[in-house]
């Protein structure tokens, strides 16, 4: 058969191209799909909780995906302002995934244990109360609804997390005491949004906070877990940076996407204590307010270590130094 020949029949050649594109396509997207590589699972990562699947539900229903993307690209600009980058198996359990493209609003894959959970049942009723020029959308409906659960039973059997419906109802009962609990840290601020009838029940503001604490927390603990022995090394040292302006200068740019939210503007105090003080709330030597920044402190400051680093978190402590020197 000559080959040119097809050039003249072109019913045959459009059937040869057909044929080779079809195979292309077979060989390149098909056949990797069902490759155990393609498909990394890591016992480090967690099926979503009952609670959580639902959180997940309501993020998609109100179509959070559409401004938050949830991957962090290996750029270092990413890594420096979200954290370490996404892997493959992070997304194991995701069905479908949210990668997303468009970014109206910051990436949230590494979101979870960023804020206490008061933090989100403040920002998401009312984002502009926190941050002026915010784009967000305010959501305080999510706080007035009651949580459905008839159907979770059914979505985590679909979905495949290897749990059943008693499993569900005993994590919807755990979960419930745990939020409408006096002792629950966010229990103020959540009293705050919630009606008083619907104070003891599992609202969609809480199954979104927790599906959002959810997110980035499995590779946050494991990266804890390996940087606790350097956190306890570093807490026994003095401050490297002490007195160094151009160090205080970038931890100011390190508290201004950090810390600002949540401590306010140049550590006036806000949603968190007072910076701009001497006196600090869990010490203020340069081992305590190390071990506070690096590994978070009871009541909702989270762990910074995973995130910045060692030496980055040493430059945040220079800069609180610089307001307390400011504020004497």
């Amino acid at each position: 058969m000559r080959f040119d020949s097809l050039y003249e029949k072109p019913v045959l050649f459009a059937i040869a191209a057909v044929v080779v594109i079809s195979v292309g396509t077979l060989v390149t997207t098909f056949i990797p799909l069902f490759l155990p590589s393609t498909q990394p699972v890591s016992p480090l990562i967690k099926p979503y909780t009952a609670v959580e699947t639902e959180g997940r539900d309501i993020y998609i229903r109100e179509g959070c995906n559409n401004c938050h993307t949830q991957t962090v690209r290996p750029l270092r600009t990413e890594v420096a302002r979200y954290g370490d980058y996404s892997k493959p198996e992070e997304s194991a359990w995701d069905r479908p995934f949210l990668w997303g493209s468009r970014r109206t609003g910051p990436d949230l894959a590494r979101v979870g244990g960023k804020y206490p959970d008061s933090w989100h049942y403040r920002h998401m009723p009312s984002p502009r109360s926190m941050f002026p020029a915010s784009n967000m959308p305010p959501y305080p409906a999510l706080a007035k609804a009651k949580l459905d659960t008839s159907l979770t039973a059914g979505k985590v059997k679909t979905l495949g997390y290897g749990y059943g419906e008693a499993e569900v109802v005993r994590q919807l009962a755990a979960f419930r005491q745990a939020v409408t609990a006096t002792a629950y840290p966010s229990a103020q601020v959540r009293s705050q949004v919630t009606p008083a009838a619907l104070q003891g029940e599992i609202t969609e503001l809480d199954a979104l906070v927790a599906y959002l604490q959810k997110l980035g927390r499995d590779l946050k603990a494991a990266q804890t877990a390996v940087a606790g022995p350097v956190a306890a090394e570093a807490a026994e040292s003095t401050n490297p940076y002490a007195g160094n302006r151009a160090a205080e200068e970038e931890g100011e740019k390190i508290f201004k996407e950090n810390c600002r939210s949540c401590h306010g503007e140049k550590g006036a105090g806000g949603f968190g204590p007072k910076l701009a003080t001497t006196t600090h709330k869990f010490g203020g030597s340069d081992a305590e307010l190390f071990a506070s920044v690096a590994g978070g402190r009871p009541g909702g400051m989270p762990t910074f270590l995973p995130q910045l680093g060692k030496d980055r978190v040493w430059k945040a402590v220079a800069y609180i130094r610089h307001l307390e020197r400011e504020n004497r």
